[in-house]
């Protein structure tokens, strides 16, 4: 690589942790006591996944509009796969790919994740009516644990690939944490997710509950929430409890310098489900998080664990 060429990368790198920075409220946490060359990497694939996201929910723009930028944007990142590109996330992502073997396939599915929301009616989607309003209910837990896998599963296989690991179980046990992680957000993101139409709390745990989607929406805009709709919420957080063991399992497979990082975004997203449970109504009212100062704390052991495993490991 030329001078040229490696002062391009590097500048393509420092962009996308500019982005990564900004806006990875809790994955940048975990960046950050990665070595280096890893950390630039996590924040090349966030940064894609950031603008592919932004572009999927540019409410802004028309859902015709959105997925023809998405469409464009694809189509340029497919080519820059073999044709020299300016665009800095897409030349960090080129790089990232071939030092870490993550494959085109891998990255397809995670861009295929992000524009399930542009579809009209996605697989395994009802569409109900609901005071004229047309809301979107994943039919079944199957079908939502597959939107799930899309957009959060594929992320987990790309991180391992980058943390490092040699045990085949370890990509199982990043499907079900990648599972755990999107769980806590559907969660976390319940009232905002049905104020634009969307409820990913599926119709079968719907009716197990006798919950409705109008109660739902209804609770969303102050109506008192009774002890079944606290049920329901109390159910899929137990999901989420038992998926975040496959975390616990994967992390001693993942290389030794990658583990401190893994722990540290795997204490926050539990922590955050931990507030959650102890005040499910709260979701309705607010976007639940952890505070700032936790999650420092949080950072500053996982850096302890991370010095500790490049000095001992």
């Amino acid at each position: 690589m030329s001078t040229a060429q490696n002062e391009q990368l590097t500048a393509a790198y420092a962009a996308c942790r500019a982005i990564a920075k900004r806006e990875a409220k809790n994955f940048y946490y975990s960046f950050r006591v990665l070595p280096q060359h890893k950390s630039d990497a996590m924040c090349a694939i966030y940064a894609f996944m950031r603008k592919a996201d932004d572009l999927s929910d540019d409410e802004s723009m028309t859902l015709e509009a959105r997925r023809m930028a998405m469409a464009a944007w694809t189509a340029a990142w497919r080519t820059s796969r073999t044709i020299t590109t300016d665009d800095p996330i897409f030349l960090a992502v080129n790089h990232t790919q071939q030092q870490f073997g993550i494959t085109d396939d891998l990255l397809e599915q995670l861009v295929a994740g992000t524009t399930l929301d542009l579809q009209p009616q996605p697989e395994g989607v009802l569409l109900q009516d609901v005071n004229g309003r047309a809301i979107q209910v994943y039919e079944t837990f199957a079908a939502l644990h597959h939107y799930c896998y899309l957009v959060a599963s594929v992320v987990g296989l790309v991180c391992i690939r980058i943390f490092g690991y040699t045990d085949s179980r370890a990509e199982q046990l990043a499907i079900d944490t990648g599972v755990a992680f999107q769980l806590t957000n559907i969660l976390r993101d319940i009232k905002e997710d049905a104020e634009r139409g969307r409820i990913y709390l599926s119709a079968d745990q719907l009716r197990e509950h006798n919950v409705t989607p109008q109660h739902l929406l209804a609770i969303t805009s102050g109506a008192p929430i009774e002890p079944n709709d606290l049920a329901l919420l109390r159910g899929f957080e137990l999901t989420a409890q038992n998926l975040y063991l496959s975390a616990d399992r994967l992390i001693p497979l993942l290389d030794a310098d990658s583990r401190p990082a893994m722990r540290v975004l795997v204490r926050i997203y539990h922590r955050l489900l931990d507030r959650i449970a102890a005040e499910p109504s709260a979701i309705f009212r607010e976007r639940v998080s952890v505070p700032t100062s936790q999650k420092l704390s949080i950072l500053a052991v996982g850096v302890l664990q991370s010095i500790t495993a490049r000095l001992f490991g």
